[in-house]
């Protein structure tokens, strides 16, 4: 049934896409989107961004933790994956440029973080959005880490508000949504125009159709 994710919720959505670009990911073969560099991976409506030089964005910085310079970086334009995320070493792996995308810790080598890793705003308001949906779920939590990102495989507790008629009505918990990212990528009916800068990752409200919702 259809599912909408409200903007936080989205953001764990955004993340999981984070996931399957990552260099480390991808030159291991351990990312369901392997291989898949210019391939149509989502519908038109998906467009997501790696930026570094948002004014004031939480992961804006002048330089990564390589000294590469920041950049915006084209993820997924109109469905199609433009780029994986990189730094030098992982770059060198997949005989790739570095994205600029060199997070360092305490200890140990660099890894690949996010700057600014967001979902593109659509057209629609989050009003409009639930108006469309005859009877579904409206998600305001997610719970557990039922994520395979090698599969897509994806399965995690969830409450928030049933949807009845186009209007939000009583409130779910203790259920369970379930579906492939892959899948999702490719279902997303609705993107809303409420996209906010609250971390480094962001998403609007999302309509995603086919979704199995699970409870008693």
């Amino acid at each position: 049934m259809p599912v909408v994710f409200d903007p936080e919720t989205a953001r764990s959505l955004v993340g999981h896409i984070f996931e399957a670009v990552r260099g480390d990911a991808i030159y291991r073969s351990a990312s369901f989107l392997t291989g898949k560099l210019g391939q149509r991976v989502a519908g038109e409506n998906l467009t997501v961004f790696d930026d570094g030089l948002r004014l004031g964005g939480f992961g804006s910085r002048p330089f990564d933790d390589e000294g590469v310079p920041a950049s915006v970086t084209p993820v997924i334009e109109q469905g199609v994956l433009q780029n994986y995320l990189l730094n030098c070493y992982t770059a060198r792996k997949l005989n790739l440029r570095t994205t600029g995308n060199a997070a360092r810790g305490v200890a140990g080598p660099p890894a690949v973080g996010p700057k600014n890793f967001y979902l593109a705003a659509g057209k629609d308001s989050p009003q409009e959005i639930i108006r469309s949906v005859k009877n579904g779920f409206y998600v305001t939590d997610v719970i557990g880490f039922g994520v395979n990102i090698v599969t897509g495989d994806y399965s995690r507790g969830a409450a928030g508000l049933w949807i009845e008629n186009g209007e939000l009505t009583y409130p779910v918990e203790e259920v369970t949504i379930a579906g492939n990212l892959a899948e999702i990528l490719n279902h997303i009916e609705g993107v809303g125009s409420d996209l906010e800068f609250r971390s480094a990752l962001a998403a609007p409200t999302l309509l995603v159709d086919g979704l199995t919702v699970a409870g008693t």
